[in-house]
């Protein structure tokens, strides 16, 4: 099943996509009242889906698949970390600790792109683009999704969609010696789409360990830049769900994305190989188009720089530890 919204003219429609139809879901539920149903009721709607409801397609514009509750995004591909630690950090290494465990941040969820969308920008130098394919994560019954393990955050996996994590390397790489983040570098964008694809059609591309053997490919200006295979990654989409669980807990409705493929899924990784620009950071007009196999692909195209309130340097401080003594503090610089 592929599971979509859409706009309709001044309306919005979610439900399914069901050959080069859209079909409201029955009873007028939405992508996130269905994700909190599960897997199995979201089959029996589609059972029930009204045909005589539907809508071409190519005669609606896609949303996002869903309002996400959260966004954790990983950094699962050892061939990644090895590439962009250069560009981002200045040198290339993958850390003992990336293979203790998967590591993930958290981005902003309101500030997800559709595919078709023009995507504006910060006031970047190195705009980039990070090819990813993300969870979502659905409910099921009997667990609240606290501390899962790895068996049953499987069954979490409610389906899959193509995220393109955006990316001003600059803004990260200043921000990220700070030792936290990204940050500002990363919450300015994120598709999302062209829908979900539930997770029972991607399992014949499944291995014995769980790793999703699917094509992933990124075109810039239609010339592809890179492509791997899903499997590459360091832990299967089970054992990073469970890790976003540990001590903590998922709901339906978060996404949970890869991390970036390896093989040139983004410029930095490749700046960082080449020690240089190549090929150059996006610029306004450029097309994205991220593909992946068995799920769908995203196009956006970049947008104009959108400037912002300037930013203070940090006040040097007297450091006193009452108020009486605050003599001698410095202005800002």
């Amino acid at each position: 099943m592929r599971i979509a919204r859409w706009a309709d003219g001044a309306d919005v429609g979610e439900g399914f996509v069901d050959g080069d139809l859209v079909v409201p879901f029955p009873d007028g539920l939405r992508v996130a009242e269905v994700l909190a149903q599960g897997l199995s009721a979201a089959s029996a709607l589609y059972e029930r889906r009204d045909r005589a409801a539907a809508r071409p397609l190519a005669e609606v514009r896609l949303l996002a698949p869903l309002v996400p509750a959260s966004i954790r995004d990983f950094v699962a591909f050892e061939e990644h970390v090895e590439g962009v630690s250069a560009s981002v950090d200045g040198k290339s290494e993958v850390v003992p600790e990336w293979y203790e465990a998967p590591t993930f941040y958290f981005t902003n969820p309101h500030t997800v792109r559709a595919t078709g969308e023009v995507v504006a920008i910060p006031e970047t130098q190195r705009l980039d683009v990070e090819l990813e394919l993300a969870a979502v994560i659905g409910a099921v019954p009997g667990s609240d999704g606290e501390n899962v393990d790895a068996a049953t955050a499987a069954r979490h996996i409610f389906g899959y969609t193509v995220m393109n994590d955006w990316s001003a390397r600059d803004l990260q790489s200043r921000e990220m010696k700070v030792r936290l983040g990204p940050a500002k570098g990363k919450d300015f964008a994120m598709t999302l789409g062209p829908w979900i694809v539930t997770a029972d059609e991607l399992e014949p591309y499944l291995d014995a360990e769980g790793f999703l053997a699917v094509r992933a490919e990124l075109f810039i200006n239609g010339e592809l830049v890179g492509h791997d295979l899903v499997s590459n990654m360091g832990w299967p989409f089970a054992e990073l769900v469970a890790y976003a669980a540990r001590n903590s807990v998922v709901v339906p409705g978060d996404v949970l994305g890869s991390g970036t493929v390896g093989n040139g899924g983004c410029l930095g990784e490749l700046w960082g190989r080449r020690g240089a620009l190549d090929p150059r950071p996006l610029e306004p007009g450029d097309e994205v188009r991220l593909v992946i196999e068995g799920v769908g692909e995203v196009v956006n195209v970049v947008g104009e720089r959108v400037a912002a309130p300037p930013v203070r340097r940090a006040r040097e401080r007297s450091r006193a530890r009452e108020r009486g003594d605050a003599a001698g503090v410095t202005a800002g610089r």
